[in-house]
């Protein structure tokens, strides 16, 4: 006869293993339900999760390099100072040439060197301005080049003031750059000599384009419409006008502001000596002719030629030191002396331009300090050079006068509406 073995254990162990036996079948098929379960999901997706296994990144491109420009260096020297490989670099500037003027390029212009992911060159960027940028890139295995499309702005801005000092501290002390010095001067430079006849009081006014990217200023363009006030009242006024291919400044009445002549050989500067039969000579003595007017100047500052003309000889003279002597039509001359030096391609027989620099003022021969003795001559005679009357260029043609007629009072309304506007008064005042 078959007995039962928990007969003889405990009443407790007796209970605990009446309740255990459910429960470890209960164990044991959740067990086995889990294991048909997860086949069942297998046999859904058809076999195993794909590994997944991850591309190794591309490598990235160096950084770009910037190089700028130094003094006495070309662009040329900047890519080899890089360390550029020669052969590639005369590549690199042989794809410029056709759309970089290397005569033009100046300190301070930067260069972008790129590369590609294995750290080759593969493009090189030349920056003259914001909107003056010529880019070469490799193309196969040559080289091709051409200019960055920049987008432009022109606004029409209004400059006015009084001269306070000189007019470079005038305009720049509105918070201008010093081309518009130049740009305003150049307008009334056969016209108005602002080395003897500005003063104190006198009054400026202009319509300026400035040229912007975004909102970064980049230059100046035309100067539309200019006034210059003299304390005593008189307005010289200069209108730009295109009448047919030719381009100029003109009066309201139709004149040309441009002369034969110019009205001072130097930009900015002041007379410290004037024409006279009878001076008394600072470093010969005794009262003796000055047959020139004397213009005081920092040494190396620029002279223009005041005309059109040839030289007829740039060499030492004696106590006039170093000397241009400029032969011009209508049997004028014009003498330069004291210089401190030549300008470049300065010499007999050939031919300049109005406004060409020929020399530097300095203080050469019979001469107490830097400063430019300039000398007129008519018929080999010398005459006095502030006194001279020179023929004005062509008048606007008949053909173009309503047309500038119509351009003038635009351009003056608008000039006197806008200063009148900074002022606040009445423009018809």
């Amino acid at each position: 006869m078959l007995t039962d073995p928990m007969q003889d254990q405990p009443r407790e162990a007796r209970v605990w293993a009446w309740y255990r036996r459910p429960l470890v079948f209960l164990g044991l098929g959740m067990v086995v339900g889990a294991v048909l379960g997860a086949a069942f999901v297998h046999f859904l997706k058809g076999g195993p999760e794909p590994a997944v296994v991850e591309a190794p990144p591309h490598p990235a491109a160096p950084p770009p390099t910037n190089l700028t420009l130094r003094k006495g260096h070309t662009f040329q020297d900047a890519l080899h100072g890089h360390g550029m490989d020669r052969n590639l670099a005369e590549r690199i500037l042989h794809a410029f040439r056709s759309h970089l003027d290397f005569r033009r390029l100046k300190p301070g212009d930067g260069v972008e060197v790129h590369y590609d992911p294995a750290g080759g060159v593969s493009r090189v960027v030349y920056r003259q301005s914001p909107v003056d940028i010529v880019e070469a890139w490799k193309d196969g295995d040559a080289w091709a080049a051409g200019k960055r499309d920049v987008q432009v702005d022109r606004r029409v801005a209004s400059v006015a003031g009084a001269l306070e000092g000189s007019l470079f501290e005038s305009i720049e002390g509105l918070g201008e750059h010093a081309q518009l010095v130049l740009d305003f001067a150049e307008i009334f430079a056969w016209d108005f000599d602002f080395a003897q006849d500005s003063q104190p009081g006198d009054r400026f006014r202009m319509l300026v384009e400035k040229i912007y990217t975004g909102d970064q200023f980049v230059r100046y363009g035309r100067i539309l419409v200019a006034e210059y006030e003299e304390a005593g009242g008189k307005v010289h006024t200069g209108i730009s006008f295109t009448d047919g291919s030719e381009s100029g400044y003109y009066t309201p009445a139709g004149e040309s502001l441009r002369r034969a002549f110019l009205m001072s050989p130097l930009e900015f500067s002041r007379i410290t000596s004037r024409f006279s039969h009878a001076r008394r000579h600072p470093i010969l003595g005794g009262v003796r002719p000055h047959l020139a007017v004397d213009y005081a100047a920092p040494r190396g500052t620029p002279v223009f030629a005041v005309a059109d003309g040839v030289v007829e000889s740039a060499r030492w003279l004696g106590g006039n030191g170093n000397t241009v002597t400029l032969r011009h039509r209508s049997n004028f001359k014009t003498m330069y002396n004291h210089l401190a030096g030549f300008a470049k391609g300065v010499r007999a027989g050939t031919h300049v331009k109005q406004r060409q620099v020929i020399g530097y003022v300095g203080s050469t021969g019979l001469s107490t300090g830097p400063h430019l003795d300039y000398r007129v001559m008519k018929d080999g005679r010398f005459v006095n050079p502030l006194k001279q009357i020179f023929l004005p260029g062509k008048p606007i043609s008949p053909g173009a006068r309503p047309a500038f007629v119509e351009a003038r009072d635009t351009l003056v309304r608008q000039l006197h509406q806008a200063v009148a506007a900074m002022s606040g008064t009445d423009p018809k005042s």
